[in-house]
């Protein structure tokens, strides 16, 4: 199964720093990522950072573990699938946080992931989910990183 990735972007009236460290702290995760219904860092980690794991567990009930693998603030950090639902052979995504004016930041959203069978040949559909659910969860970040 050939690998399927996608980007998402918004714009949000702060600065990267502001941006980075709100969508970075778990204690705030489920304030604006509407998609999730549990976000906890594990293993005894406090803060994200560069080999961390996370549990995250969406709103339908599928779960997965990530670890970070990238983590340079304020600009971009990236995940990829420690364990996950079978539906998922391989998981990767990175947010990207650029200033594009003062006090303004496109953040970036990319996901790229392989399919298991039978799932992959549902690819079309479930691409059009998780982007549409990308897209909820950026307009809910814009609308919750200043008012926190």
């Amino acid at each position: 199964m050939k690998g399927i990735k996608f980007t998402e972007t918004i714009e949000v009236d702060c600065t990267p720093e502001t941006v980075f460290d709100f969508t970075q702290d778990y204690g705030k995760r489920l304030i604006w990522d509407t998609f999730l219904k549990r976000a906890d860092l594990i293993d005894g980690a406090l803060k994200a950072d560069k080999g961390v794991k996370a549990l995250c567990v969406a709103k339908n009930g599928l779960g997965m573990v990530t670890e970070y693998i990238t983590f340079n603030r304020p600009t971009v950090t990236a995940i990829k699938m420690i364990k996950g639902p079978y539906l998922f052979k391989s998981f990767l995504g990175s947010w990207t946080f650029k200033e594009i004016a003062h006090q303004k930041t496109e953040v970036i959203f990319l996901y790229s992931y392989s399919l298991n069978f039978p799932f992959s040949l549902c690819s079309k559909l479930i691409k059009l989910k998780l982007q549409a659910d990308v897209r909820k969860r950026l307009s809910d970040l814009k609308h919750s990183v200043n008012i926190s």
